[in-house]
């Protein structure tokens, strides 16, 4: 076991399985005491059991570690201010939070449904906002903190059939960037990690999306193609957490295998200027030739009759 995260007390959402589970047991081996959240839901958030965050905080504790198990849930302010009280109550303090639940219900735009859409917004968007509001008091207080969220190659890139999934991992890319801005003063940072790894989440993507993605040259591993496993994303995770990574703030990270990325910032590629506004007529001569060269289009249209 390491030392690196001696002494401090880490929760994890969605630890039960998958990406956060490989988090929070290495974070227990650093010297994490862990609050193992997760209430046990099936991929498409039905269901529930506390069997699931149990199993791991086993695992954690008869290798000599120290871990509880939570099963709130983040998809309510009630619940993301349990679980950060759960970690006051267990350990007395709270030092890194690290946003990993997640659910998926996949739907082509103009088949999804509103409540297809509220409850993956719910878990992974607010689900984040709940527990990290509620933990950056104390962290604001303490003058101290670390926040790793959770993106995905769908919010940064976009995946067909992923509408509501995409908007809240590209919404939790936005949100990590402002909280870093607000909470660094502070001590606190704030990253996230777009991680490409081979879980129950990817698993339960529809066969049709699939294979729409594929034919339009879309690979489920992104950049470069590479796909990890699940516990391939903690040792970064873990570091983000440690004081060696105290002056990385507001980044946003493509996690897979052997592989790190620093995505970019989003900046102009190109630009036209004129004096004065822009009229119709000018834009549909100059477009072409200038900002429109070579521009991609991830899903071209079939050509006209």
């Amino acid at each position: 076991m390491g030392n690196r995260l001696e002494g401090k007390v880490a929760l994890v959402t969605g630890a039960g399985r998958g990406i956060a589970r490989g988090i929070a047991l290495l974070m227990a081996q650093e010297g994490a005491s862990v609050v193992v959240v997760d209430p046990g839901v099936d991929m498409d958030g039905s269901g529930g059991s506390s069997s699931i965050a149990e199993q791991v905080v086993k695992e954690i504790t008869d290798a000599g570690g120290s871990a509880v198990a939570c099963t709130e849930s983040v998809a309510t302010m009630e619940g993301g201010e349990a679980i950060v009280q759960a970690a006051l109550d267990s350990f007395g303090r709270l030092d890194a939070v690290v946003t990993c639940a997640g659910i998926l219900r996949d739907r082509m735009i103009f088949n999804m449904t509103e409540e297809e859409w509220d409850s993956v917004i719910a878990v992974h968007l607010k689900g984040t906002f709940s527990v990290v509001k509620h933990a950056s008091i104390l962290f604001r207080q303490q003058r101290s903190g670390r926040i790793v969220t959770f993106s995905s190659e769908s919010g940064v890139i976009g995946n067909s059939g992923q509408a509501n999934y995409g908007a809240a991992k590209s919404g939790i890319a936005g949100f990590t960037k402002v909280v870093a801005r607000d909470l660094g003063r502070y001590g606190v940072t704030a990253n996230s990690i777009a991680p490409s790894a081979q879980t129950r989440m990817i698993g339960a993507i529809p066969d049709t999306a699939k294979q729409l993605r594929s034919a339009r040259g879309i690979t489920s591993g992104g950049a470069g193609a590479l796909q990890g496993k699940g516990d391939d994303i903690a040792p970064f995770a873990t570091w983000l957490a440690s004081n060696e990574a105290r002056n990385v703030n507001g980044r946003v990270f493509y996690v897979t295998d052997g592989l790190v990325s620093l995505l970019n910032e989003p900046a102009p590629i190109r630009t036209i200027t004129k004096d004065g506004r822009w009229t119709v007529d000018e834009l549909i001569k100059t477009f072409p030739v200038t900002l429109g060269v070579d521009l991609y289009n991830p899903a071209p249209a079939p050509p006209l009759p």
